[in-house]
């Protein structure tokens, strides 16, 4: 099993690019199963998530082109098999996302209910019952989700809570559906709205992405196009707290500084300075010591918990206590003890992080838990004093492309070795 060597105390500095967005991405390559036409997309991240989406797209009939330069061509005209297994979907909770598109353009779905993190409860209730107003039959049976519709039809749907993958389920749905539905509550995420945007190159009328209010008029059918990936905001962030902790100077390219609003009121609270040289590049100066930052995680626009992690990290490493609140899930704080054995301050009350900043963290072994916690213990080892072993990094491979070589680019000492 692969483990990631980190040798800490190098300040980062250089210029590296941001990849395609994992979660604009997933739900865009579901949603090419709403057309039989040709769909291009490019700026597509290589990671483990989307080869486990491409397999499942693969089971199902589709015909993939991939082109590591260029982008994934995909046709669905093919498509004959509505069942997504057991196997494939355990790994990944955003393999629920097929269902909608395969109840509104054929008629059914066979759907093993998803697997993914294990960072608190993320119920697919919402999609069920979403599915069921616009008239689909939904049974489970034997740890898969059945659902049949001769077609889906309109229907006014409250989404409690706000969901991401079933804001983006729904959605994709409604857009063959018989008439008018409206998502109230709906996520606002940029990946959403990227996905609004595409579907509507595909003729979908959808209204109001980036609201909480989604208006869609189904039509009869969709067409082929071509559709590029908006940058990945989680990376974008994730290698500015990098650059943070080690008090580097890096540029990050091919990024898009209004998806990150309320993460960069954070940083520059911590002290950090960050510049838009370019409306698409981002440059951060981190001084030392950082100054502590108190947040509360949120759904879109608020703090995301993506990033509470990382944020954990910079605030572990500034002057004086801070206090993180993580509203999203409520087993999000697997990481602290792996944090503590570098020698992190951290307290957790309830779902508050208390954190009292120390001098410096100590390399040790340690083992991630989930995706981000994963990212947040290579920031940790960057900033760490001596060698940090990282194992179980194949959650990292799940949302991170190349970040090893990334880092490495901007003078990390970082290393993948296999045991």
């Amino acid at each position: 099993m692969d483990k990631i060597i980190v040798r800490g105390g190098h300040a980062l500095r250089g210029t590296i690019p941001i990849s395609g967005a994992k979660n604009a991405t997933l739900p865009a390559l579901a949603a090419t199963l709403l057309t039989g036409d040709r769909i291009h997309l490019s700026n597509i991240p290589h990671l483990k998530d989307v080869t486990t989406m491409l397999e499942l797209l693969g089971q199902h009939g589709s015909a993939i082109t991939v082109d590591e330069r260029l982008g994934v061509e995909i046709n669905n005209s093919g498509v004959n098999n509505f069942r997504a297994p057991y196997d494939l979907v355990r790994t990944m909770r955003a393999s629920i996302l097929v269902m909608g598109p395969l109840v509104a353009r054929h008629g059914m779905a066979e759907i093993s209910l998803p697997g993914g993190c294990a960072i608190g409860s993320r119920p697919v209730n919402l999609h069920i019952e979403g599915l069921r107003k616009m008239g689909a039959e939904i049974t489970l049976d034997e740890g898969y989700i059945r659902a049949r519709a001769n077609r889906l039809h309109g229907a006014t749907i409250y989404l409690d809570p706000v969901t991401v993958t079933g804001t983006e389920n729904l959605m994709m749905a409604a857009a063959l559906a018989d008439g008018r539905t409206i998502l109230e509550n709906a996520a606002r995420e940029p990946e959403v709205s990227d996905l609004a945007i595409f579907l509507n190159k595909m003729g979908a009328r959808i209204q109001g992405a980036g609201t909480s209010t989604l208006i869609i008029d189904g039509v009869e059918e969709l067409h082929g196009t071509q559709h590029r990936i908006i940058p990945d905001r989680i990376e974008t962030a994730t290698f500015m707290v990098a650059a943070a902790v080690t008090h580097g100077d890096i540029t990050l390219t091919d990024a898009d500084p209004e998806t990150l609003e309320t993460p960069i009121q954070k940083l520059r609270d911590a002290g950090v300075i960050v510049e838009f040289p370019e409306p698409d590049r981002i440059r951060i100066l981190a001084p030392d010591p950082l100054k502590p930052v108190d947040l509360e995680t949120s759904p879109y626009p608020g703090f995301p918990t993506d990033l509470q992690a990382q944020m954990l990290v910079l605030n572990s490493l500034a002057q004086g206590v801070s206090r993180i609140a993580e509203t999203v899930f409520e087993n999000r704080f697997m990481h602290v003890s792996e944090l503590q054995r570098l020698g992190a301050d951290i307290r957790i009350h309830g779902n508050i992080a208390e954190v009292h900043g120390v001098d410096h963290l100590l390399g040790a072994p340690v083992m991630a838990t989930d995706l981000r916690a994963s990212a947040s213990l290579v920031l940790a080892g960057l900033a760490a004093r001596g060698a940090t072993v990282i194992s179980r990094v194949y959650h990292i491979d799940r949302g991170y492309e190349r970040i090893e070589e990334k880092l490495h680019a901007l003078g990390a000492d970082i290393q993948r070795t296999s045991a």
